[in-house]
């Protein structure tokens, strides 16, 4: 039996990076394998590219602290890979091979990208995958050049009222379709060779409560069709609700896990930062706060399971609190907490229209799918 566990977004900002992982290294380094997003590169060099919105340089330390918590399968495909351009992202990855962690996702090319990542462990064999589709022009990896594994979208903007302009538009997503037949094409060559595949999607709508775009579940259920036993998903920083597909779970959103994010006023005042805040009207600046996210923000999970050679046989969920000082801490079933999230859960997948159940389950929360 192999025990497997998975968080969302990883980015400390802090002297000790290691610190952010205090109350829940633990419990993660239990799990025989552990899985994250990373979202900052972990570099000194490198010019900010201009179509990089909020971004830092992250230390190059915090490649050990994923690792020593159990985290040692490290996602970088995501809407940050190339925020400093290609020296950042290779110092990105070198730093996570000099740690020893197993990264995916990116790469001098896009071969190296769309690598997958193998792990063995008490007999059973993982494989992972990590595709991007929150992308800023030239983020991805093409043949000569670096970049993360795409997996693009395209929107369509219908008007649904022809004879009044002006009116809100019916938006319709779609996955890219040379995008996703590559993505197939990688879950169905690893499954012929591991026990079972976890694909990682850096995709949805960011701060944006319970909407899951179409695209999104599009690629979630393709490669569940090709192969796939998990789909987790990232990026949107806030929970998202989850469904069943073939029997077999996708976490729409993973949501924040160890992110600081200081904020001064001039960047609350910024252009840039006023329209991301009118996703979540709730979202109000605290300058004295390593954690500046929307409320919603405070709440998260993370994946526990459990694999044996015929697959997934053991799924749930923790909750998590993130407060003010960023520190993520599991919340005990008396906690008045606990119930928030599961609450929230509920609503979320109510309004997405996924028929999923949740049940608590001691400290656990057990997702299943409705009969």
């Amino acid at each position: 039996m192999l025990r497997f566990t998975a968080v969302g977004d990883v980015a400390p900002d802090r002297d000790d990076p290691a610190t952010i992982f205090t109350h829940v290294r633990d419990r993660l380094t239990k799990a025989d394998i552990g899985y994250c997003q990373l979202e900052v590169n972990l570099t000194t060099r490198g010019q900010r590219l201009p179509q990089a919105r909020h971004t830092m340089r992250g230390k190059p330390e915090i490649a050990d602290a994923l690792v020593a918590t159990g985290l040692e399968v490290v996602s970088f495909a995501g809407n940050h890979t190339m925020d400093w351009g290609a020296e950042g992202m290779l110092d990105t990855l070198a730093n996570l091979d000099r740690a020893g962690a197993m990264r995916m996702g990116a790469g001098a090319n896009i071969e190296e990208a769309r690598k997958p990542v193998i792990v063995e462990r008490n007999g059973v064999t993982l494989g992972f995958l990590a595709v991007n589709s929150i992308l800023p022009q030239n983020y991805w990896a093409e043949e000569n050049k670096p970049g993360c594994a795409p997996m693009r979208g395209h929107t369509v903007y219908e008007q649904i009222e022809h004879d009044q302009p002006g009116t809100p538009a019916r938006i319709h997503t779609f996955p890219h379709r040379e995008d996703l037949a590559a993505l197939t094409a990688s879950v169905a060559a690893l499954r012929a060779k591991v026990d079972a595949v976890i694909v990682s999607h850096h995709a949805g709508i960011h701060f944006v409560p319970a909407v899951v775009p179409d695209y999104q579940r599009d690629v979630a259920r393709a490669v569940i069709d090709a192969g796939a036993d998990m789909v987790l998903g990232c990026h949107a920083h806030i929970l998202k609700g989850m469904e069943f597909y073939r029997g077999r779970p996708i976490v729409h959103s993973l949501a924040n896990f160890a992110l600081d994010l200081k904020m001064d006023e001039a960047h609350a005042k910024s252009k840039g930062f006023r329209e991301i805040q009118k996703l979540n009207p709730d979202w109000i600046p605290d300058f004295t706060s390593n954690y500046n996210f929307p409320p919603d923000s405070a709440m998260s999970i993370t994946v526990e399971a459990s694999f044996d050679k015929s697959g997934l046989v053991d799924f749930a969920l923790v909750p998590v609190w993130i407060d003010r000082s960023a520190d993520p801490r599991f919340v005990a079933p008396d906690d008045p907490r606990f119930d928030k999230i599961l609450t929230y859960l509920r609503d979320i997948t109510e309004e997405a229209r996924f028929a999923t159940d949740y049940t608590a389950d001691g400290d656990l929360i057990r997702p299943s799918a409705r009969c």
